[in-house]
């Protein structure tokens, strides 16, 4: 299957800047999409494949580092790149801090602007493996018993299987078929590889959902050897 073309957003009141914008984006072989405003941006739906916004940060609307919180929450895979007419440090420092590629002062250079989206496409593409990678891990858990996800609940605190069967008032053999079969479904290697499997999965579920994880020093000993 082909990668999806990357698609450069551009928000800047200004036609003439989405006009040469739009120029310069198709020039490298991205898809440019561009709004005057960042209601119009907001307004549009998703698309598939990795992104990246260019960004004023004065707009009539809606001000360029208010939308930026608004992408962070919602777009967490697309990237900011902010333009400005004029430099300010404190600015710059919280739009950096928040998580911006680049902060740029116009004018500058169209190298300077394709090599920050080049480095915003990549960040959007590497979040979106991520993503998907999370969204498998996520649905190999769904595929476990009742009973196999609480022996790996156990199990990835350092429990050795007779204290599983302790806890869960089973036999130490039904455990260890339990803990194969989890193995097996979330295809994992090793212990070390199901624990780290239980770590990435509890990024994303609320704290009460599951057990916390163990720090480092409750970790099975097997894992620190």
């Amino acid at each position: 299957m082909s990668q999806a073309m990357p698609i450069v957003f551009v928000v800047d009141d200004d036609k003439s800047v989405r006009e040469s914008l739009e120029l310069l984006i198709e020039s490298e072989g991205w898809r440019p999409v561009t709004c005057a405003s960042a209601e119009d941006f907001l307004s549009r739906p998703r698309l598939p494949g990795p992104s990246c916004l260019v960004l004023d940060v004065s707009l009539p609307d809606l001000n360029g580092l208010d939308l930026q919180k608004r992408v962070a929450a919602d777009r967490a895979d697309m990237p900011i790149i902010f333009l400005t007419g004029y430099g300010d440090v404190a600015m710059t420092v919280q739009a950096m801090k928040a998580g911006a590629v680049e902060f740029l002062t116009k004018p500058f250079s169209d190298q300077v602007l394709i090599d920050a989206i080049r480095q915003a496409i990549d960040r959007s593409q590497d979040a979106l493996s991520r993503a998907a990678e999370l969204r498998a891990l996520r649905d190999r858990h769904a595929l476990l018993s009742r009973r196999e996800r609480e022996v790996m609940a156990l199990v990835v605190r350092g429990l050795m299987n007779k204290q599983v069967g302790g806890e869960l008032g089973i036999s130490e053999i039904t455990v260890k078929a339990h803990r194969g079969r989890a193995m097996d479904k979330m295809q994992a290697r090793s212990l070390a590889e199901l624990v780290t499997m239980d770590a990435r999965l509890r990024q994303r579920w609320p704290a009460d959902a599951e057990p916390p994880m163990p720090a480092s020093d409750e970790l099975p000993a097997a894992l620190l050897a």
